[in-house]
């Protein structure tokens, strides 16, 4: 049996490791650290280009767990057809619901209240005053309502917003509030004021904001994505956003870096940080944990979390 893990964090800083695994070091540097047909369990470098990701995929022959520590996993899925079957795909639940929930309230609030405008005012030395909306009383809607959006919910709680709505691929009930399906989504939009994409990136996530989805946000209402990149048509949106209509709040894009020239950096109301929801301060320690806790159950044979997919099992 092969038991090389690949670790994009060396494992010497990871308290709690069981033994047995002959633990390599690996974050996308050129040179492989071992061969990868030896590797049985691939940790997947954190926030790297998919290419480089993928890279050592293909030759890695025995491999039966791959582990992002990112919730999504479209960075890993070119390369999952490269691999055997019977292979667990496992993503990151439960590291980055504090970060990205702690950004997403920035990003709303930053928004709502004008504070890019007066970071611009004050380097002009200038008080800029004036009557800027709030968070409460307003109506929200989270689109994507996994662990990341139920963080995003708690943290919504003591702003006073007068209802949050839910929805997510399938309907079911949380002790919130009921979740509603996609299909309700056309009728749920000109309801809300802040519109709150936390949906993972998938065929049918993939341009979903596109123009009838934000033709049918109220006036003045704010969109923030903190999910993918292409789950907004960007296109689509420079075209609402260049009326004034709504305003947006990004934290992904498509292009993903932004050129500096790309129309968005200028786009009236819309605001825009550089895919940082993840990569906090909060990450590092909760991604020990989660390799410890999953290393472990590996080793002693236990059920794994988090486990998305196994390759070459049937989806229907």
């Amino acid at each position: 049996m092969t038991a090389d893990v690949w670790l994009p964090i060396p494992p010497d800083e990871i308290d709690g490791l069981p033994e047995g695994p002959d633990y390599r070091f690996w974050n996308g540097g050129e040179d492989f650290p071992a061969d990868p047909a030896d590797c049985a369990f691939y940790v997947v470098p954190y926030m790297k280009p998919s290419p480089l990701c993928v890279r050592p995929m293909g030759r890695m022959s025995n491999v039966q767990v791959v582990q992002t520590l990112s919730a999504g996993i479209d960075h890993v899925e070119p390369g999952l057809g490269r691999l055997a079957a019977g292979v667990r795909l496992c993503n990151a639940r439960g590291v980055h619901e504090a970060s990205t929930g702690e950004l997403t309230l920035a990003l709303i609030l930053a928004s709502l209240r004008g504070i890019p405008d007066f970071v611009r005012a004050q380097d002009r030395g200038e008080w800029l005053g004036g009557f800027r909306p709030a968070l409460a009383d307003k109506n929200v809607l989270i689109v994507g309502y996994g662990s990341i959006g139920e963080a995003i919910e708690d943290r919504l709680v003591p702003f006073e917003v007068a209802r949050v709505a839910r929805v997510a691929r399938s309907e079911r009930t949380t002790a919130r509030g009921p979740v509603h399906p996609l299909t309700e989504l056309p009728a749920l939009l000109p309801e809300a004021d802040v519109v709150i994409l936390s949906t993972p990136l998938s065929e049918t996530t993939r341009g979903l904001a596109g123009a009838d989805f934000l033709s049918r946000m109220k006036d003045g209402a704010l969109l923030v994505n903190v999910a993918r990149g292409p789950v907004v048509d960007t296109k689509a949106l420079l075209a609402e956003l260049e009326t004034g209509r709504i305003t947006a709040a990004l934290d992904v894009t498509d292009p993903e870096p932004l050129a500096r020239e790309h129309p968005l950096w200028r786009a009236p109301g819309v605001l825009i940080s550089p895919h940082v929801g993840g990569p906090t301060s909060a990450f590092l320690p909760r991604a020990k944990r989660l390799l410890v806790d999953q290393l472990n159950r590996y080793v002693n044979r236990e059920p794994l979390r988090n486990v998305i997919l196994t390759t070459g099992a049937s989806t229907g």
